[in-house]
């Protein structure tokens, strides 16, 4: 009953985005709106100029934003847990994420470099949404709409 009402009060992920953090806002939008923190420099292999912001709780994780001006954001990253798609979050089993998103294809060319199994929701299985699963422990890890990147 408890772990029913926690998953009844999460943040929903969306192929939109996650809670009020959609894609396309603005930085400013998100800011005034207090959802995210200031703006860092982001992943040097992403190319110059690049940034990104960290959600603030109840969301954990990081949206990238775009290079130009005004930013937006293009890319969240959910990290922990209070937010779900389907009712699969951070800490959800592989069997969870596959029942209740039974289109989702899994990539294994991660699985040696980085040590996750991802799973590419396609948009006409539930959205443009990635999950990155462990494969010691089989639990999610990541989620990422509309995609998921890699830095290190």
């Amino acid at each position: 009953m408890l772990i029913e009402s926690a998953l009844a009060a999460a943040i929903a992920i969306t192929p939109a985005g996650a809670g009020d953090v959609k894609l396309g806002k603005t930085f400013n939008e998100l800011r005034q709106a207090n959802l995210i923190g200031g703006l860092r420099n982001g992943c040097e292999l992403s190319g110059p100029n690049t940034k990104f912001a960290s959600l603030r709780a109840p969301l954990k994780g990081t949206v990238d934003l775009t290079k130009t001006s005004p930013r937006k954001v293009a890319r969240v990253t959910i990290t922990g847990k209070g937010a779900t798609a389907r009712g699969v979050g951070v800490g959800s089993t592989a069997t969870t994420l596959k029942r209740k998103f039974p289109k989702a294809k899994a990539e294994h060319a991660s699985e040696e470099i980085f040590g996750v199994t991802l799973y590419k929701v396609p948009s006409s299985g539930g959205g443009r949404m990635w999950f990155a699963v462990d494969v010691g422990t089989k639990k999610v890890t990541l989620i990422g709409v509309p995609n998921l990147s890699f830095c290190d």
